[in-house]
């Protein structure tokens, strides 16, 4: 053992000098370190009670509205309670788990009522708004002012996100700029909807209860903040070609960093064009250089979304709801192939100024939950916190909730306080917190380059890099997803010393030119970790290559 030791020691000593300056890393974005949590703030766990107004909306009541589904299933479109405190008091919870950062879903002030207009909501329906309430955040009337359902005596929102870092939790904050609250098709017109009202109060644009279409911006100056025609269900339609709408969501979010977001969750990021979201972004960095943005665009095609992540567009990240549509595809089927998800990591010369500061998920509000069994979910974890992007888990699905149920058929349920106490017995989440507490300990797991040796069938096997200032790991993953125990041997790129098993085991030395050898649990993973600079020829070459085509040719 001491000769061979010995023989790996001068084989890395001749390699280091040549190979110490190399950097190899897939993002040095300091974000990218932390995974997500998702919760939607008023279904998450009511931490105070005395800021529910349970009797605001008079006729048309804002709390507690439930939709009757089969079987005795409810969904609701009223608000239920949940707060800020709600996520204080859980914040130990999540950051438990594994998470260094929560994704809230917007603090703004939306409409006093529930709306009158459009569709009727029934079961599982679709774009119908008929009877919901603004619980959700995003029908903002003022943008500059904090929902009276969110903050407690002494909890405002500069508070909130300072008590959180005190845990160790970045606040994410969910913004929208392309659209406010319904604003056409009431019997009769509501107070707030399809307003919007200024930091003082003030109102400056009304769509007064008409459709797009019968707007006069030209001669009535409260029409000059919306586009003449529609775009989403009976919601306002904002004019990204009117500087004063620009002026308007830069001054109010630059207020909300200014009381403690970390980064911004950006909705609907592709009903406005890349001229706003250049402007927007270039003065939001301008105070704040190098503040974490990332959009939803909620679109399968990566050739469509990738545009918005290059610099000359605002250099804004994404949801990457590609990776998403086949992730959901492999887990939700056992015995899927692998091989689908790597058709969509876009690891060189991909549509993506850079795939490694893309958020990756399998689920959120918009859709419908993952459907899977429990070992699918463990399976879903194991990839997303191993492989490239930043992860990111909606509220409830560490336990499988709602799973498989769309908006309005259960999504956005209340998830509460008996949930979140029972959630450890849960296989889902006692396997989720492993996995993401390893990557919360690897930054090669959190940025490193990925190189894929072979993503097929029931397995995963690729290293990730990170070799940047007097960091140096390298990271092998092995995944298994099958239902049986599988060996699995990897020899290609793997460079000699000693490899520690991150999950638990024995170490494993490796020779000069030989193989690791491990056994994989069914739906487990084993990482292994070298702490060494790359040397290997092979290894080196392709990290290199990796690094100089991680994005695409036009955003470099």
């Amino acid at each position: 053992m001491k000769s061979l030791m010995l023989g790996i020691t001068l084989a890395l000593a001749a390699g280091q000098a040549a190979a110490a300056q190399t950097e190899f890393y897939g993002t040095d974005k300091p974000f990218a370190s932390n995974a997500i949590y998702f919760v939607m703030t008023d279904r998450f766990v009511n931490g105070d009670p005395s800021n529910d107004h349970r009797d605001q909306g008079g006729a048309h009541h804002t709390f507690d509205i439930p939709v009757q589904g089969p079987n005795g299933e409810t969904d609701n479109i009223g608000y239920l309670g949940g707060d800020f405190k709600g996520v204080l008091d859980n914040a130990k919870y999540i950051r438990g788990m594994g998470f260094g950062a929560v994704w809230i879903t917007p603090i703004v002030d939306n409409p006093d009522e529930a709306f009158t207009g459009g569709d009727q909501v029934t079961w599982g329906a679709s774009l119908a708004d008929r009877g919901k309430a603004g619980y959700h955040g995003y029908w903002g009337v003022n943008f500059y002012k904090l929902d009276e359902h969110l903050p407690s005596k002494d909890l405002d929102f500069a508070q909130f996100t300072n008590k959180m870092r005190a845990q160790g939790l970045k606040t994410v904050l969910d913004i929208v700029a392309n659209h406010g609250s319904p604003a056409f098709g009431m019997p009769k017109a509501q107070p707030q909807f399809g307003q919007i009202f200024d930091r003082d109060g003030k109102l400056i644009a009304d769509h007064q209860n008409l459709r797009p279409d019968q707007l006069d911006p030209v001669r009535n100056p409260l029409h000059r903040f919306y586009h003449s025609y529609e775009d989403l269900a009976q919601l306002s339609n904002n004019d990204d070609e009117n500087p004063a709408v620009l002026d308007y969501f830069v001054g109010a979010y630059q207020q909300w960093i200014d009381q403690g977001a970390d980064a911004f969750r950006i909705d609907t990021i592709s009903h406005m064009s890349t001229d706003f979201w250049r402007q927007f972004s270039a003065r939001i960095r301008a105070k704040h250089p190098g503040f974490f943005m990332f959009g939803e665009a909620f679109d399968y095609s990566p050739d469509n979304i990738g545009q918005y992540t290059w610099e000359r567009n605002g250099g804004i990240s994404l949801l990457d709801f590609p990776l998403r549509q086949r992730v959901a595809e492999v887990f939700e089927h056992p015995h899927s192939d692998y091989a689908r998800i790597a058709e969509r990591l876009y690891l060189r010369n991909g549509p993506y100024a850079n795939p490694y500061e893309l958020v990756t998920f399998y689920d959120n509000h918009d859709m419908a939950r993952l459907n899977a069994t429990d070992d699918g979910f463990i399976d879903a974890n194991n990839w997303l916190f191993t492989a490239r992007g930043i992860p990111a888990i909606y509220y409830g699905s560490e336990v499988g909730f709602m799973r498989g149920r769309s908006e309005h058929q259960g999504n956005r349920n209340y998830f509460g306080q008996k949930s979140i106490d029972a959630a450890p017995r849960s296989k889902i989440y006692q396997q989720l917190k492993r996995i993401a507490q390893l990557r919360e300990k690897l930054p090669a797991l959190q940025r490193g380059l990925m190189l894929p040796v072979r993503i097929e069938g029931d397995q995963a096997v690729f290293y990730r890099v990170y070799q940047k200032g007097a960091s140096h790991q390298v990271a092998l993953v092995l995944l298994n997803k099958g239902d049986a125990a599988a060996d699995i041997e990897v020899s290609s790129y793997l460079q000699a010393g000693e490899w520690r098993a991150a999950l638990g085991g024995a170490s494993v030395v490796v020779a000069e030119g030989g193989s690791l050898k491990a056994r994989v649990g069914a739906h487990d993973a084993q990482v292994y970790v070298l702490d060494a600079v790359a040397v290997r020829t092979d290894l080196v070459a392709e990290l290199t290559r990796l690094m100089v085509e991680k994005g695409h040719p036009v955003a470099r």
